[in-house]
């Protein structure tokens, strides 16, 4: 007999060659039906897969993340048969899960398909997944293997087990068609009850533009209908609110192919509002105790050596910058804490010179592929809002819960309300890949756990997904319309202290290693600026827009007034602008609603004899008439209570 493990603690004895469906089953009914795949101690696994040994054991649904990606990775399979019955001799690359969906990557042949062929592909795989066909894991070796993919001549699966150990390999079957994959997979295809096929785009073989270009065709599955119908809803308004579009309606930024792909031109409203979101954020900084630095936008080659950026961005790295002394080699900086790692070390510390707290906006660059850039979420260059504190061990809980703070604070003056913190730790036994001492570990996995109980987060817990350098606190955001982001992360590093051989004089005389804690709450503005147009369409915060206000005249009469009265709500800091087109005032009004102007001040005789304007307010309508300093003050309020909060 083995024991399983639940998650509440329970522990159920069971027979040896038991199958996480039959837990599931020996609770209840309703839980066997709805079981995806289960978490056997941490790894996931088919549901049927037999257990040989006692362990722990969490049941997978649809509900789970695990769940979701096992679905969409059988989805994928269920697409490659559709394809195979449809194209005979389509030869299949790779066809993974990804974060919202599936897709497939394959070779067509001398076959022309395009977006008009999803139609027919997608129900061909509804048809396949009524079969309710058992998705079946077979252990092969590696000989069984390659003859397999021989006969069927797919040589870019026999490139694939190029790579894999014998032993190692598995076949997954259901239907008529067998893959090389090592899982998981659902129980079978009557799980995927609606599927739409979204889009076909290229991709180079393992992303090598040296390498065939395949046709890659991206999917997403529900076990319900219902719910497709909201997720296509929802991508519907993900297209209206896609701050490319917004972007250029708004006149926030641009692209320009003489400049470069990937990096962002700011016109005038755009680095308007970066400027507030900076400017916001660095008058937070300086009451929590940080101090602005500032380092270039290059680098000795030696200094990203030294750090292990030069490893890990090496490919995504622009070429080095020579100079005329030989060997000398700079890069432009794909990271800002070396260089804080540097003034760090510029002077000596002390034990009670921390903790120490460094900021600054600094512009990083990385070479992405074109294909991966997109808009302001995927770019080449931008600007992180990076800090690092160094600090004691024993300091480290305390500098959490501050950052904690600090995040939230931003959080609420942006309206981003619903969130979770993941807190990612390591494995729970393999401890030979973590640089630090356990001790150190321990103390800093228990300090961001109890942070983050005492700031009342509502957390996960993640093992193995810290980095190598310590463990992390990521805040995943959702936005308007539920889609959500990873924004503001918080990580305890005693790499780079190691690395750079940062030391503090401690009470006992005796140089001692900071730990060095990195955090970014915007993350990139880039990246930050996007994910906000898209979860606000447009319509920001009014503290932060860059026009608060449009003055609206009825005729030309009236626009010496107007530009006299802009002059005047520019001096309290109120931001806008005039328009004095020749146009009628109700086009006037249209526009502004449609540039999204919080609110519009109409201007005519009546108002320039009672000194008054009309005020309306976007997306509500006239609120009355109001003298300047009445407006004033509504505005000033407003944002009061916004950023109070």
């Amino acid at each position: 007999m083995i024991n399983i493990t639940l998650p509440d603690g329970t522990i159920r004895e069971a027979e040896a060659g038991t199958t996480p469906h039959d837990i599931a089953l020996s609770i209840s009914e309703g839980l066997a039906r709805n079981v995806l795949c289960a978490k056997v101690n941490n790894e996931v696994w088919d549901s049927n897969r037999p257990i040989a040994e006692s362990c722990d054991l969490k049941l997978l649904t649809w509900n789970d993340a695990e769940g979701k990606s096992t679905m969409w990775h059988s989805s994928a399979h269920l697409l490659a048969e559709a394809l195979e019955a449809l194209y005979p001799g389509v030869k299949l690359g790779i066809g993974p899960s990804i974060e919202r969906g599936f897709y497939y990557d394959v070779d067509f042949g001398e076959i022309s398909f395009s977006s008009d062929d999803l139609q027919k592909v997608e129900e061909k795989m509804k048809e396949l997944a009524r079969t309710k066909s058992q998705y079946i894991r077979k252990d092969i070796s590696k000989n069984d293997a390659v003859a397999y993919f021989t006969e069927k001549q797919d040589e870019y699966k026999l490139e694939l087990l190029e790579g894999l150990d014998d032993g190692t390999i598995t076949f997954y079957t259901q239907g008529n068609f067998t893959d090389l994959c090592r899982g998981p997979h659902i129980p079978n295809t009557g799980t995927i009850k609606a599927v739409k096929l979204l889009k076909v785009a290229g991709a180079y073989w393992r992303g090598d533009v040296e390498r065939k270009q395949l046709t890659r065709i991206y999917g997403i599955s529900f076990p319900k209908n219902k719910e497709l119908t909201e997720y296509l809803e929802m991508l519907e308004e993900a297209e209206k609110r896609d701050h490319r579009k917004l972007g250029k309606e708004l006149e926030l930024f641009t692209f320009s192919q003489k400049v470069g792909q990937g990096l962002p031109l700011w016109l005038p409203k755009g680095a308007a509002l970066r400027e507030k979101l900076e400017s916001f954020l660095r008058k937070a900084q300086v009451k929590a105790g940080y101090q602005p630095v500032i380092t270039p936008h290059i680098g000795n080659k030696e200094l990203y050596v030294c750090s292990g950026h030069y490893d890990k961005y090496g490919e995504d790295s622009f070429q080095p910058i020579n100079t005329p002394n030989e060997g000398e080699e700079f890069y432009l900086k794909p990271m800002n804490c070396p260089h804080h790692c540097e003034i760090y070390k510029a002077i000596p510390r002390s034990y009670k010179d921390l903790p120490i707290r460094f900021a600054e906006f600094g512009t990083v660059y990385r070479y992405e592929q074109s294909g991966e850039l997109h808009g302001l979420t995927r770019v080449r260059g931008f600007t992180q809002d990076d800090a690092h504190i160094f600090c004691r061990p024993e300091q480290v809980k305390d500098e959490f819960k501050k950052v904690i703070d600090l995040v939230l604070y931003v959080f609420n003056a942006l309206d981003f309300t619903d969130f979770t913190a993941q807190i990612s730790l390591r494995h729970q036994t393999v401890r030979d890949k973590y640089i630090g001492s356990d001790e150190n570990w321990d103390k800093a996995e228990k300090a961001i756990i109890e942070a983050s109980a005492e700031k009342g987060l509502d957390t996960v817990v993640e093992y193995n997904e810290a980095a190598f350098y310590g463990p992390k606190l990521d805040f995943m955001v959702k936005d308007a319309i539920g889609r959500t982001w990873q924004l503001g992360t918080i990580q305890v590093d005693y790499n780079l202290p190691e690395r750079f051989e940062l030391e503090y004089a401690g009470s006992d005389n005796q140089a001692h290693r900071p730990v060095m804690i990195h955090r970014a709450p915007f993350g990139s503005l880039e990246r930050f600026v996007a994910v906000l147009i898209e979860h606000c369409a447009g319509k920001f915060p009014l503290w932060l827009t860059p026009d608060q206000f449009t003055i609206l005249p009825i005729s030309e009469r009236f626009n010496e007034q107007a530009q006299n009265l802009l002059i005047s709500l520019n001096n309290y800091d109120i931001r806008g602008f005039v328009d004095d087109r020749n146009e009628k005032i109700g086009k006037k009004i249209r526009d502004a609603e449609l540039k999204k102007v919080p609110y519009m001040l109409i201007l005519g005789e009546k108002e320039v004899e009672s000194n008054t304007v009309s005020v309306r307010k976007q997306g509500e309508g006239d609120i009355g008439s109001f003298t300047e300093k009445s407006f004033i003050e509504l505005i000033n309020n407003q944002i009061e209570a916004t950023l109070a909060q």
